[in-house]
């Protein structure tokens, strides 16, 4: 019987293995620019994407909604950069997890991040894609462009069963 996952809120502390949150919340300075009307929180996170000439690259991804329970199938990590997700949509989405270094499906988390929470994946961060809870859920990625291979992919034969609290 595959284990079971449930979803815990999204928070620094628990994804600090992993990354960054990126939220107004974790902001550790706030400067008031444009004449007073706005105010800019700075180094939400850090990308890390110079490796083998990389540089940012910015992109959008559209997502259709996942189905749950969902059994984790792959997994995959970017040895070249991190990668950065921040929502667009006004909807919570799942952030599934596991440390550096060879792929243990036993230490696989998973987040569910509150709208407006975004994640930065460390360099070699296992993650699942995309998991949505709605469709046409939206997000800013800011990854590393360049040469070289940076994905790897793993099928999981024996991956846990996510799930959310009100599921069980």
């Amino acid at each position: 019987m595959a284990k079971t996952l449930l979803a815990k809120k999204l928070n620094q502390p628990d994804f600090a293995p992993y990354g960054d949150l990126i939220s107004v919340g974790n902001s550790t300075e706030e400067t008031v620019i444009n004449h007073g009307l706005t105010v800019k929180y700075s180094d939400l996170a850090k990308p890390d994407v110079n490796d083998q000439n990389g540089w940012p690259s910015l992109s959008i991804y559209r997502s259709e909604s996942i189905k749950l329970p969902l059994k984790v199938r792959f997994m995959e990590r970017h040895p070249l950069g991190s990668q950065a997700f921040m929502p667009l949509s006004e909807f919570s989405y799942l952030v599934a997890v596991a440390p550096c270094g060879e792929l243990d499906t036993n230490a696989i988390e998973v987040f569910l991040a509150a709208p407006g929470q975004g994640v930065n994946f460390r360099k070699g961060t296992w993650h699942h894609f995309c998991l949505a809870l709605k469709s046409g859920s939206e997000f800013l990625v800011v990854d590393r462009g360049g040469p070289g291979d940076n994905c790897d992919e793993i099928e999981i034969y024996d991956g846990p069963v996510i799930k959310l609290e009100e599921d069980r």
